[in-house]
Parts: C-alpha cells; structure tokens; sequence
C-alpha cells in the first residue's frame, strides 16, 4: 500500500489511514494526512492540496519557525487552521545547536530530550487538544504538519492510530516511514546547505541522517514518560489532552469502517 504521496516542494507527505483497528474495523484512507512544513510548495503543490479537499490544517510548529518559513496558501483558501504562540520553555531547534558541535551523537541525545518533554510541554498539550476536536467535528479531510512532519506530527499520529485501535506493530511501523530511503536523500540535499546558511553549521552526512530520520526510541521514550507520569497513554489522553470517552467516540466514528 502506497502512503507517500509525492510533491514537489512538500517532504514526508503522507495518507495515515487505511490500517487494521479493533473490531474489525478499519481507518478510512483520505482523511487523514500528515507532511512537512508548506513553506516551500510549488504552484501545482497547492493545487494538488487543494484537490484533496482539505478541511483544517493544524500547524504543530513554534510562531519563529512558522516566520521563517511561512507556509503558502491554494488561492480562495478556506481552510480552518490550528496553531499557537505559546512559549516553550526551551530554545528552538535552529538557536540550540549554534555554540555546540553538532554531530550524529547530538542529534541522538537531542532527539531522545525531546521525546522525553514533548508530551508535556504547555504548547503541545494546547495544539494536541485542539487538534483531536478539529478531528472530531471538522467534515473533510485534515493535514497535520510540524517542520520535518517527522517528531510533533509522528508523536500525535500515534495516539491518533492509539485512539483508533490501531495495533502497536503498526503504529510503530507508520512512524518509520518517515526513514523512507528516497525522501531522506533529498532532505540530506537540502539539510545540509540549509544548516550551513541558517545556523552557520557544516555537518556530515552522518549526522544529517539522524537528523532527518526518525528512531523507534523515541517514540517508546514518549510512551514510557507518558505511562510513568498517568499509567497508560488512555491516562494521558484522558487527564491531559481531554479525549473523553464521548470525544473518542465521536473520532471512532467519523475515522473508522
């Protein structure tokens, strides 16, 4: 089953539906999409965005990376769009590697920090609550992206497959797809001079491909903080980011077959 859907101008986009759940049942394909940022669409990137039918757009990425690379718009756009300006408690991705040397290593041990706050930060708590009820009562299809489309948007992708029933083998196997040998050439081609001309940073292929990629640690070092600090991921959704049972219902519904 092919799930990369390729652009132009647009990395890691991609149809999250379409797996196995409880029951029976199944997660309708054409309404759920993930991606990269939107800054760097081509013309025919947005017409084919357009032609999706997309109903929101929830924007995971912190207000000075959404200014640094804002995100282009279909013409007659009318989409609902999710995001916020709250602040993180720690610095930006692109500020954080400027007075330290950046290798593969670093990559790692910053991958595996991230992993670790994410599920708590304030503005993520904010965005992934939004975004389960834009899910649930938007009537279309929706696109969640972040930056790489790889970190905020894997992580919210897999308690998204984790609301539906989707087994664990499968969530694990739809966030490594972002490792997809093609997409992480070309971003390597494009990391590698954007590092050089943002942060004033040279750094190896090597390093650029733990960049670029994503790591089955991470997402079980989210998992397990969750489990420490609410028991389980049901605790988490429930007591964190408000997904009730009626709210899960109410996804169920609207997402499976």
């Amino acid at each position: 089953m092919t799930r990369h859907i390729d652009f132009e101008g647009i990395e890691n986009f991609r149809d999250f539906g379409g797996y196995d759940a409880a029951g029976g049942q199944t997660v309708k394909r054409g309404l759920l999409y993930r991606s990269a940022n939107h800054a760097y669409a081509s013309e025919a990137d947005l017409a084919r965005m357009a032609d999706l039918g997309l109903a929101a757009i929830v924007d995971l990425r912190r207000s000075e990376e959404r200014a640094r690379e804002p995100s282009k718009r279909w013409p007659g756009f009318g989409a609902a769009v999710v995001e916020n300006d709250i602040l993180s408690d720690h610095a930006d991705w692109a500020e954080a590697m400027k007075d330290v040397e950046v290798n593969a290593q670093w990559f790692f041990n910053d991958g595996m920090a991230y992993y670790r706050r994410a599920p708590f930060e304030a503005r993520h708590i904010d965005l992934f609550r939004r975004y389960f009820h834009t899910l649930a009562d938007t009537d279309g299809a929706i696109v969640v992206h972040c930056a790489a489309g790889k970190d905020r948007t894997g992580l919210i992708c897999a308690l998204t497959h984790h609301i539906l029933g989707v087994g664990a083998n499968d969530i694990l196997a739809d966030y490594l797809l972002t490792n997809d040998e093609a997409r992480m050439a070309r971003k390597v081609a494009f990391l590698g001079p954007w590092l050089r001309d943002t942060v004033g940073k040279t750094v190896d292929e090597a390093g650029l491909r733990v960049a670029v990629s994503v790591n089955a640690d991470y997402l079980e070092t989210a998992f397990s903080v969750i489990r420490q600090a609410h028991g389980s991921l049901d605790g988490y959704l429930t007591g964190v980011l408000g997904v009730d049972t009626p709210l899960r219902a109410r996804l169920q519904a609207r997402l499976l077959a």
